[in-house]
């Protein structure tokens, strides 16, 4: 427990961003909908243009996450982290502000372009940060308790979201990520994983502009030069069968997370008619039973059952879950499907703490970078193969009367990670020679 306390402030961090970014979702909805279509339940521009958001952040995330692992690993996680914190304040301030359909483009186009570089990378940063300060044997349990915190937050979020306004809300998200990035800062200590770890790029020195201009014209380069290259991905892949069946399963487990959350509420809202307080309590719900599997179950199940059988658990209630929400015949199904919380969220952190042990502790940057990259290939693909579907069949033009067509579809993605899982066995972590080429 003395290594979990250490990470007390790491947590707090965590919890205050992801409370500024979770708050929003319920309200978000309501106004796309209200900027695009004003005064209709069903709005096809809406979903494609939720769907063309995704596929591109997820194309510019696939780029930049594997690149932020690696600065992690050469620069340290505390400075690459106060750069997501910090650009994520932008495009909630853009609708702090106003909410008008000018305002909605221009947060429309800033949320594009930080969440290019912010989308994934504090949840990749943080799970390299516990991976530098927690031994081994208990990571599944530390990924667990920060997956909770960020449960607990998206809890706190939502359900402050139901009692506020929608402006409130957007303003309100806006100070607490300006507090998480100071509160970060201020408090957080940064993790040193090995003594060549680099100059800090925000260190004092640098931004004294006490450097010596060759020193620093070869720094440039070698950051250059920390972006892998296809050939360095695919020595990572081949290091390890488990680390491969890791990336399979989290390409397809994403693709219908991604899939599901850019089709549910615009699907829950045209065929029930749901509002931004609907839209939070399924979301509370959803949230209390995610923070109550993960600070309870996951610490006690993972060291009993292992990280393997425990990510199955989780992949066959994902599957359950979005096969609830796709056959919903009533208002009140979503609810009971959002209960499913309680056993799907062990997925998530089962992969990346398996991720982990498959790397040595220099490597831990580079290896959850990989993984959240492939999860940002999953973010291009998933809208771009659900989104047109979820518009079709909520639409008038369906082919046959299924209007969760769409998330069945997503439901059989997540079988295929299902069918994956099962696969993996429980190897020994490799050593870090095995992927020491990748430098």
């Amino acid at each position: 427990m003395e290594k979990l306390s250490g990470l007390s402030h790491l947590f707090m961090t965590i919890f205050l961003h992801n409370f500024a970014a979770f708050m929003v979702i319920p309200a978000i909805t309501d106004v796309t909908m209200a900027a695009l279509c004003p005064g209709k339940d069903e709005c096809s521009i809406a979903i494609y243009f939720s769907g063309l958001q995704h596929a591109i952040i997820g194309l510019g995330s696939l780029v930049m996450m594997p690149l932020i692992g690696n600065l992690s690993d050469k620069y340290g996680r505390k400075a690459l982290l106060t750069l997501p914190i910090t650009l994520t304040i932008i495009p909630l301030a853009i609708l702090a502000y106003s909410r008008s359909r000018n305002f909605f483009y221009a947060y429309y186009v800033f949320k594009i372009l930080t969440s290019m570089f912010c989308e994934g990378s504090v949840h990749c940063l943080s799970l390299a940060y516990v991976a530098d300060n927690v031994p081994e044997g208990r990571r599944a349990s530390a990924f667990g308790i920060l997956s909770g915190i960020g449960s607990s937050a998206f809890v706190c979020g939502t359900l402050s979201t139901r009692f506020l306004s929608t402006a409130s809300t957007f303003q309100v998200a806006t100070a607490m990520g300006m507090l998480s990035a100071v509160y970060m800062r201020v408090f957080l200590p940064d993790s040193i994983v090995n003594d060549n770890l680099s100059t800090p790029i925000m260190s004092e020195g640098k931004l004294d502009g006490i450097v010596n201009q060759d020193e620093e014209s070869d720094k440039k380069i070698q950051m250059f030069k920390t972006l892998p290259s296809i050939e360095d991905m695919l020595v990572l892949l081949k290091s390890s069968l488990t680390f491969s069946q890791a990336a399979i399963v989290s390409f397809f487990s994403t693709l219908s997370d991604v899939g599901l959350h850019a089709s549910l509420l615009y699907y829950l809202k045209a065929r029930f008619h749901f509002n931004k307080d609907q839209f939070a309590d399924l979301m509370v719900i959803t949230g209390i039973a995610g923070t109550v599997s993960q600070l309870l179950l996951m610490p006690i199940l993972a060291p009993v059952l292992g990280e393997a059988k425990l990510l199955s658990i989780g992949l066959f209630f994902n599957c359950v879950h979005m096969i609830l929400y796709s056959i919903a015949w009533s208002f009140w199904v979503p609810y009971a499907a959002a209960l499913f919380s309680l056993l799907y969220v062990f997925s998530q952190p089962c992969i990346r703490s398996i991720v982990s042990k498959q790397v040595g502790p220099c490597e831990q940057g580079k290896a959850q970078g990989f993984i959240s990259g492939i999860g940002s290939f999953a973010n291009v693909a998933s809208p771009l193969l659900f989104s047109p579907l979820t518009a079709l069949f909520l639409s008038e033009r369906a082919p046959f009367n299924f209007p969760g067509f769409s998330i069945m579809c997503v439901g059989f993605a997540s079988m295929i990670a299902f069918v994956q899982s099962l696969m993996i066995r429980a190897f020994p972590p490799i050593s870090s020679e095995r992927v020491s080429n990748w430098h």
